[in-house]
C-alpha cells in the first residue's frame, strides 16, 4: 500500500496529538539552495529593464512564468497547499536575499580610506597665542640654519671639521681617532672632513653623501650646520638640507683648474648650480668662503680673479651685492676661519672680517609666528627618547608646544606632540625657523610620511591634486616647448602652458 506521510499521520494520531507536518517537496529549493543560489546570483545580477531584475543564463530567471511549468503542479494535499505558490514566494525571497547580499562584501575596508578633514576656517581669522610671541624674551640664542655648499672637493666638510674642532666641539680624543684611521686608510687629510663624513661609503669614497648636521654657538646664534654633498649625483639630499636653511656658505676652491671646472667650463658646474638652487630656495644672505687659498700663495690676485668672474654669475642668479660677504681663507691651515689671519700673505692685504664673524653678522632671519603652524616632514625615525613615532623638519611659520594637538598631512590624521628637542635639548615650545624633532603619540605610523605637513588642526594645509609648478633648467640640451615631458624620478610631468606658477602652501593629496 502507498500512502503520505501527512494520511498516515492523520489515521494514527489523535486530534490533540496531531501536528501540521508539510511533506517535503524535492520540485523546490531548499533553505541551502537558497543560499546556494543568492550568492551565485549576485555576482550575475543586472538591471536590463527597470523594475525586472534578470539573472544569468543559468541561473533563475524572475520574470519567469513558473505556473505554466507542469513540472511543478503537484497534487494537493490539505496540509501543503499550492506548490507553485510556494515557489513563487520562494523565487520572491530569494531577489530580496539577493539584493541584501550585494551589500555584503568580506573585504575589510580600512577606517581611514577617506582623509578626514573637516572645512578649514580662513586664515585671516587666525589669532597667534600669546605664548607663541614669547620667543624674544626667552634666554636662548636665535637659531640660523647654515648650509655649507659648493663644488664636490671643494673642502666644505674638512672646513666644517676644522671649525667645530676650532670651536672646542670635537674633543681631542675623537679628532686622535679620525686621524689614526685616515692614515690607516692612507687619507691623512680627511681626518677633519670625517668629523662630518661619519658612515663607511662615504669614507670610502672620499666624499659627502649626506647632508650632515652640527651646531656650534655664536655671539647672536645658535647655528645649525648643514654640510651638504657637492657631487652632481647626490643633488636631491643638497637639496634636501638646502630648503631648511636661512643663510648659506658657497665654498669655492681657489686653485688653479679646480674653480674653473666648478664654473663649469665644458658644462654647468656645481659651483654654479649650488649658486641657483639656494637662490631658489629664497637664501638671500651669501657667505663666499674662497677656499685652499694657500695652493696659490694667497695671492690677492687669485682671489680678485674668482671674486670678479663669481660675483657676475651671482648677480645674475638675483643676488644683492650687499647681502654678499667674501671670504679668503685655508681650511686645512686653519686661516682666517675663527680669527683674523696670522699668515702675513694673507693678512697683508685683505682685512676683512673672518669666517666666524661673517655668520655672527648675518642678517637676522624673519620669523613668521603670526600665521597657522606649517612643520614640513624632513624625515620620520624612531628613537628610545622620542617614541616609535617621531619626525624632524624646520617650522616654517607659527610655534608648536608640548601636549598639543596637530594635524598630520595629507592623511588627515590628529596627533598628540609628546616631546620636542632641538640640539638633544628637552624645549617646552618651538617656533618659527627651529630645526626640531618631535615624538608624536595617538597616530598610527602609516599615516606619517617624510613629505608630510604637521598643521594647525584648524588651518590645515591645502590638499592639492594638481600643481602648476616653476621648473628651473640649469643646462638646456633641447628646446623647451609647450607639451614637452619633464622626465622626474616618480613619473613624467608634462608642460601644458606657457606661464609657469610658484605654488606653495600645499601638499599632494594621498
Amino acid at each position: 500500500m502507498q500512502a503520505s506521510l501527512g494520511t498516515l499521520h492523520k489515521t494514527f494520531m489523535t486530534h490533540k496529538q496531531r501536528h501540521n507536518i508539510v511533506p517535503f517537496k524535492f520540485d523546490i529549493p531548499s533553505p541551502d539552495d537558497m543560499v546556494s543560489i543568492g550568492l551565485k546570483s549576485s555576482r550575475h545580477l543586472r538591471k536590463d529593464i527597470p523594475g525586472k531584475m534578470v539573472m544569468g543564463d543559468d541561473d533563475l530567471v524572475a520574470e519567469k512564468d513558473t505556473s505554466t511549468d507542469p513540472s511543478s503542479s503537484v497534487k494537493l494535499d490539505e496540509l501543503g497547499g499550492n506548490s507553485s505558490s510556494v515557489a513563487a514566494n520562494t523565487r520572491n525571497e530569494t531577489l530580496i536575499l539577493d539584493n541584501e547580499l550585494q551589500h555584503l562584501s568580506l573585504e575589510r575596508k580600512p577606517k581611514n580610506s577617506k582623509a578626514k578633514i573637516k572645512k578649514p576656517v580662513p586664515v585671516s581669522q587666525y589669532k597667534p597665542e600669546p605664548w607663541m610671541l614669547q620667543g624674544e624674551d626667552q634666554e636662548m640664542p636665535r637659531q640660523l640654519n647654515l648650509a655649507i655648499v659648493g663644488h664636490v672637493d671643494s673642502g666644505k666638510s674638512t672646513l666644517c671639521g676644522r671649525l667645530l674642532h676650532a670651536l672646542g666641539r670635537i674633543s681631542k680624543k675623537q679628532m686622535h681617532k679620525n686621524e689614526k684611521e685616515a692614515k690607516e686608510k692612507g687619507k691623512g687629510s680627511f681626518a677633519y672632513a670625517w668629523a662630518m663624513d661619519e658612515s663607511a661609503d662615504e669614507r670610502a669614497r672620499g666624499i659627502t653623501m649626506n647632508v650632515g648636521v652640527a651646531y656650534f654657538d655664536t655671539k647672536n646664534y645658535q647655528v645649525v650646520m648643514l654640510d651638504s654633498p657637492g657631487h652632481k649625483d647626490f643633488v636631491p639630499n643638497m637639496i634636501s638640507g638646502v630648503t631648511q636653511a636661512d643663510a648659506a656658505v658657497l665654498v669655492v676652491d681657489a686653485s688653479l683648474g679646480s674653480f674653473e671646472s666648478g664654473m663649469g667650463v665644458n658644462g654647468v658646474g656645481q659651483t654654479k648650480e649650488h649658486s641657483q638652487l639656494i637662490r631658489s630656495f629664497g637664501v638671500e644672505n651669501l657667505i663666499v668662503a674662497v677656499n685652499k687659498m694657500d695652493s696659490v700663495e694667497y695671492s690677492a690676485e687669485r682671489f680678485n680673479y674668482v671674486k670678479s668672474q663669481l660675483g657676475i654669475f651671482l648677480r645674475s642668479c638675483g643676488y644683492k651685492e650687499s647681502a654678499i660677504t667674501w671670504v679668503p681663507l685655508s681650511a686645512m691651515e686653519n686661516e682666517n676661519l675663527v680669527t683674523a689671519a696670522s699668515d702675513t700673505r694673507l693678512s697683508s692685504w685683505f682685512h676683512g672680517t673672518c669666517l666666524l664673524e661673517a655668520i655672527d653678522s648675518s642678517a637676522a632671519p624673519h620669523r613668521d609666528v603670526s600665521k597657522p603652524l606649517r612643520l614640513p616632514i624632513c624625515d620620520v625615525i624612531s628613537s628610545h627618547v622620542l617614541g616609535q613615532v617621531a619626525v624632524c623638519g624646520k617650522v616654517v611659520c607659527g610655534a608648536i608646544r608640548s601636549d598639543s594637538k596637530v594635524l598630520v598631512m595629507p592623511s588627515g590624521e590628529l596627533a598628540t606632540v609628546k616631546i620636542i628637542e632641538r640640539d638633544s635639548s628637552r624645549l617646552s615650545s618651538a617656533r618659527a625657523g627651529d630645526n626640531i624633532a618631535i615624538g608624536l603619540q595617538g597616530i598610527d605610523p602609516i599615516h606619517v610620511m617624510s613629505g608630510g605637513v604637521l598643521c594647525h588642526p584648524d588651518y590645515p594645509v591645502s590638499v592639492a591634486s594638481s600643481l602648476e609648478l616653476k621648473i628651473l633648467v640649469l643646462d638646456i640640451t633641447v628646446p623647451i616647448l609647450p607639451g614637452l615631458q619633464v622626465c622626474s624620478s616618480n613619473q613624467p610631468l608634462t608642460m601644458h602652458c606657457e606661464r609657469t606658477h610658484r605654488v606653495t602652501n600645499a601638499v599632494p593629496s594621498p
